[in-house]
């Protein structure tokens, strides 16, 4: 490919880090099609722009995108409670308008019916929208019996500080996108979409780094300047799919190819953090600062040395860094797919950043994921010090729709 300005491999940013896939990709040109008044090409045009406006991610598939999705640049996130009344046949409904929307949006052309225009100018830029449900969803549709076991209320954890209003809900959302207005456009066509059917329970707003804003691919960071993502698994693994995504004949049969998520809202207690010095973070984390590597030496993607100690006797990696507690391979090989985006809500009343991370991690079974690796952070990460989770949800979400089907709809009209 030539290399116009930006490269295909540079666009997709942290793709090349963690080794996810990209849905799939096209030349969609959506709303960025059209020409000026005089035929010539929009203002400030440029080949790097057209690119990365251009990449389309696909709607159908066994499994729905925003998963295995290179992560986008800015992200939201909302659940939805249905209205009063409201049971199967509306979500059900709702659900197939959702679809169609997404499909269209994602495919850069605009809504059926009013839209809002926000995205005029703009091609599909790598959007992905997701849909799940909570397990309020299956009481309030008479969907008991369809309720997986892995919906279970999520355990009490002591790093807990949760608000009940942002958390959980009957229907959850994510929207990932390159371009913000492309983003906001979906979350806006969605919401009207709902209608009368759902009302927003909450909503969050996420962003990561753009792509190309570094010289060559790389892991994201988190707003502790951490590089965050390393130890993901990847497509390559030959059990990567047997980890992420519930197998073809695993049970219920309408969640085959989906995957559950667990969403979190982790408030990074910056102003504490900032006062440590770049050893004293670095030991909490067990990694370098600079590059990832483990502090036993290598780069990034270096296995640490657990046992290796340093002069003083003592192990160079601390038996309480977040790096050590959270491998798998000390944690049973519990493991699970992390796509986070960070969020700065602006400060508080004491002057302190609201911001940390949107903690989005995606496995075949909380049980065997998200759950035994937070229970073991719960009983001694040094990095417990310095966050808070505020939020939480636990969402089923099922697999891809094919060509012609909505999601959901092995679930809803079984």
């Amino acid at each position: 490919m030539a290399d116009n300005g930006i490269s295909r491999r540079r666009l997709l940013g942290t793709a090349g880090a963690t080794g996810l896939a990209l849905g799939a990709a096209g030349g969609a040109a959506g709303y960025a099609a059209a020409p000026s008044s005089d035929g010539s090409a929009p203002a400030g045009a440029s080949s790097a722009l057209a690119s990365l406006g251009t990449d389309e991610v696909m709607f159908h598939g066994k499994h729905q995108p925003g998963i295995t999705t290179p992560m986008q640049s800015r992200g939201h996130l909302a659940a939805f409670d249905l209205a009063a009344g409201a049971g199967r046949k509306e979500a059900a409904a709702l659900l197939r308008r959702w679809s169609a929307t997404a499909g269209q949006l994602m495919a850069g052309r605009p809504a059926d019916g009013e839209d809002t225009a926000v995205a005029r100018d703009a091609g599909p830029s790598s959007l992905s929208v997701t849909f799940g449900f909570g397990a309020s969803f299956f009481s309030r549709t008479g969907l008991h019996k369809q309720r997986p076991d892995a919906l279970n209320p999520l355990p009490d954890f002591s790093s807990d500080h949760l608000d009940k209003a942002r958390s959980n809900g009957d229907l959850w959302v994510q929207i990932g996108a390159n371009d913000p207005l492309v983003a906001f456009h979906a979350l806006r066509a969605l919401q009207r979409d709902a209608a009368d059917t759902a009302k927003v329970r909450w909503q969050m707003n996420g962003f990561n780094r753009s792509p190309g804003a570094t010289a060559r691919p790389l892991t994201t960071r988190n707003l502790m300047g951490q590089i965050d993502g390393t130890n993901n698994p990847k497509p390559s693994e030959k059990d990567f799919d047997r980890r992420v995504f519930v197998p073809d004949d695993g049970d219920p049969a309408w969640m085959a190819g989906g995957s559950y998520v667990v969403v979190r809202r982790i408030r990074m207690l910056l102003d504490d953090w900032e006062k440590l010095g770049l050893k004293e973070q670095e030991a909490v984390i067990g990694r370098h600062k600079s590059d990832g590597s483990p502090l036993t030496g290598g780069t990034e993607t270096t296995e640490p040395k657990l046992d290796k100690a340093g002069p003083d006797g003592k192990v160079v990696i601390p038996l309480n860094a977040h790096a050590r507690i959270t491998r798998p391979d000390q944690n049973g090989g519990a493991a699970m797919l992390r796509r986070p985006f960070s969020y700065h809500d602006g400060f508080d009343a004491k002057g302190e950043p609201d911001a940390g991370l949107l903690f989005v991690c995606w496995q075949a079974d909380p049980m065997t994921g998200f759950i035994p690796v937070q229970r073991k952070l719960d009983r001694g990460d040094a990095l417990s010090e310095f966050i808070r989770h505020e939020a939480s949800g636990l969402f089923a979400v099922p697999g891809g729709a094919a060509k012609g089907e909505y999601v959901g709809q092995r679930l809803l009209e079984a």
